[in-house]
């Protein structure tokens, strides 16, 4: 579905607006240009009319005179197609005097006073003051056409012409003035899990500060509601650090005084929950410290040792063999400490779900990825979608607490790093294989790992 900008529709609802005025403007000025033009034209028959007086005077002094066909012929230089004509005619209907470019019969067959349209002449038809004669005087139609038509054009041109000017200025003046909306828009934008301050006091119109306001109190009452949520897990974990590594202690130690009691396997039971509690508590903490935003840091690091030295730490403590392979440098952006919480799950998850048979592989490209696979039954579509909420495992016997991936999609979004999950492995009908992608602008250049090799 597209979308529109608020500017767009403001710019185009104006325009329509302001178009639809105009046209309707045009149309007015249009019919009221016609109708003055053709008053003053009509009143420039009448007044020919009443100048025609006066030459038939002269025919009523020298009398009635023998009637020529067509009538006698009042002949004037510069006459044009443009010119009045006029015709003089007695009241039976005999044409005495016409112009040169007048017709030879009567523009109308009935001598009523009033104005006629005929085919190609506009005509005024009235008597003479004695009532002996009529005066016919027409005005040809194209040429009263072509007046009322350029006098229309004049008003309603400028109009047209202005349009694109005005579509202009428009625009920019909804631009301007949209300028405060798209400050507070980059200002929200900008706001994420990790940078909840409050938007600062900007230029903006009454409208938007009741929404300033409110942003800013959301954005409060969320610091307050996620400061509180990180200081809870944060401190629940720590205060239950002690007491659980105090426990596991004791329990081991009642282990090995009930090895050969029918109780030994409640103690080794009891030992198990503990170190399991113990493990919750450590993903709560990297939890907490995953959502306060230590990733956000500008801080520039040699990926590839953090992963060697993870590998390493894990092979020992749960006797799995992982291979390392690929580049042997990858500078990228961010904490250190917190990618070492990113791999650190990834590769906890590979060990822990993987098959003992099989070793863990890791991968570094030289395009900024990092590949993590093991071999396993491969995983459903739904399951893959589900793995990355908190506290959702999948169909496994494994230990393990369910927050490794949620972990894991925390840091990425901060270290803006995209992970995909794929099984089974492309070429194979096993195995899982977890992608890590940097982008460009968040690693080094090889020219830079080389030099850094180099020294």
């Amino acid at each position: 579905m597209k979308r529109w900008s608020l500017a767009s529709r403001v710019v185009s609802g104006t325009l329509i607006i302001v178009l639809g005025a105009l046209v309707l403007l045009s149309v007015l000025v249009a019919a009221f240009t016609r109708y003055e033009v053709t008053e003053r034209l009509d009143n420039s028959l009448q007044e020919v009319a009443e100048r025609l007086e006066f030459v038939i005077g002269e025919l009523d002094k020298n009398g009635p005179t023998s009637a020529l066909p067509g009538g006698q012929i009042a002949r004037l230089p510069g006459v044009n197609r443009r010119t009045l004509a006029y015709q003089i005619a007695s009241t039976d209907g005999q044409l005495e005097v016409r112009s040169q470019n007048a017709p030879e019969t009567l523009f109308v067959p009935h001598l009523e006073t009033g104005f006629y349209n005929i085919p190609s002449f506009r005509v005024y038809v009235v008597p003479s003051v004695s009532g002996h004669h009529y005066i016919l005087v027409g005005e040809p139609t194209f040429h009263r056409t072509e007046a009322v038509r350029r006098a229309i054009l004049i008003s309603v041109l400028p109009m047209v012409i202005f349009f694109p000017a005005i579509w202009l200025l428009v625009r920019w003046r909804v631009r301007r003035a949209m300028q405060p909306l798209t400050s507070l828009q980059q200002e929200i934008r900008s706001r994420g899990g990790a940078n909840l301050t409050p938007i600062p006091p900007l230029d903006l119109p009454v409208e938007l500060v009741a929404i300033h306001s409110a942003v800013n109190l959301l954005l409060e009452r969320l610091e307050m509601a996620l400061s509180t949520e990180r200081a809870f897990a944060a401190n629940a974990a720590h205060e239950l650090r002690n007491p659980i590594g105090a426990l596991l202690a004791q329990v081991q130690i009642l282990r090995g005084l009930l090895q050969h009691s029918e109780h030994a396997e409640r103690a080794t039971t009891i030992m198990h929950q503990a170190r399991r509690i113990g493990r919750m508590m450590e993903k709560l903490l990297q939890l907490s410290r995953v959502t306060s935003g230590i990733a956000l840091t500008e801080d520039r690091f040699d990926l590839v040792p953090v992963i060697r030295f993870l590998a390493q730490e894990l092979e020992r403590e749960k006797s799995q063999t992982i291979e390392l392979s690929g580049a042997s440098h990858l500078m990228i952006r961010g904490d250190m400490d917190t990618a070492g919480i990113l791999f650190r799950n990834l590769l906890e998850n590979a060990v822990l779900h993987g098959s003992s048979l099989q070793p863990v592989r890791l991968l570094v490209t030289d395009d900024s990825r990092v590949l993590i696979s093991n071999d396993c039954d491969p995983l459903t579509p739904e399951i893959l979608q589900d793995m990355e909420k908190p506290f959702v495992r999948g169909k496994t016997d494994a230990e393990g607490s369910g927050l490794g991936l949620a972990i894991v999609r925390q840091v990425s979004l901060q270290l803006q790093a995209d992970i995909t999950v794929t099984s089974p492995i492309p070429g194979k009908t096993r195995g899982i294989i977890v992608t890590v992608h940097f982008p460009p602008g968040n690693t080094g250049a090889n020219a830079r790992s080389e030099k850094i090799k180099a020294i």
